[in-house]
């Protein structure tokens, strides 16, 4: 499936069965222990590939924080040009990747500009594909480094509404974004470095961005080579 090359792919093969036992293993003791434990993650396969399993069960969503003593998630407006992510919710995502990149961003002490997604397209069969990424924060942020280690938290995904799927340049888009309108507490969390994000982040001019948003409200992600 050709796509933009702007559009990441998620690195490296799934993980093996023995690994995958591991990773059920690990989440049975997170889940056990209580979001307020520590985790020693210990695994030789990525903290990334190990959300990503958790994330791919189902049942748990994921969200990123660099506030690592969240008790209560609460519904918080969103500044977001789509209609779902613009209302008064708590967000989070069915993929392990996604929050990750909220997580490592040092938010709590800088302001920030960003432009990010994660999707899948459906194919012809009515099946989805591997997930796609997009990920890019302001130059200020990119060249200063204002990342930092912060928190993925697990949520229970009962109650969290789905993205409807999309039209979008003659294909049917599914996002990873969920919404919930209720408070929510978090079942577990982990621990997360910027050297632990397996995928590259542009940069962007903040003004320009603005500027190429007001004038294409659906032209994401604003970039100019394909």
């Amino acid at each position: 499936m050709e796509l933009p090359a702007y559009w990441l792919r998620r690195p490296g093969a799934g993980p093996d069965p023995r690994t995958v036992a591991e990773f059920d293993a690990l989440l049975g003791r997170m889940l056990a222990a209580g979001p307020r434990a520590p985790v020693d993650y210990r695994l030789a396969a990525p903290k990334w590939q190990f959300l990503c399993h958790v994330a791919e069960r189902g049942d748990i969503v994921l969200h990123g924080s660099g506030n690592p003593d969240i008790e209560l998630f609460e519904p918080r407006q969103s500044d977001d040009i789509a209609e779902f992510g613009n209302r008064a919710a708590v967000y989070a995502a069915a993929d392990g990747i996604w929050p990750m990149y909220f997580a490592i961003l040092d938010r709590p002490r800088h302001r920030m500009s960003l432009t990010n997604s994660c999707m899948r397209v459906e194919r012809p069969d009515g099946s989805l594909s591997e997930p796609y990424y997009f990920f890019s924060v302001n130059q200020e942020v990119h060249e200063e480094g204002q990342f930092s280690t912060g928190t993925v938290y697990l949520l229970p995904a009962e109650g969290f509404e789905r993205e409807a799927p999309y039209d979008e340049g003659g294909r049917r888009v599914h996002t990873a974004q969920r919404a919930s309108l209720r408070p929510v507490a978090p079942l577990a969390g982990l621990r997360v470095a910027p050297a632990d994000f397996p995928l590259p982040i542009r940069a962007h001019h903040h003004a320009t961005q603005v500027t190429r948003v007001a004038a294409d409200p659906g032209g994401f992600p604003w970039v100019d080579e394909g």
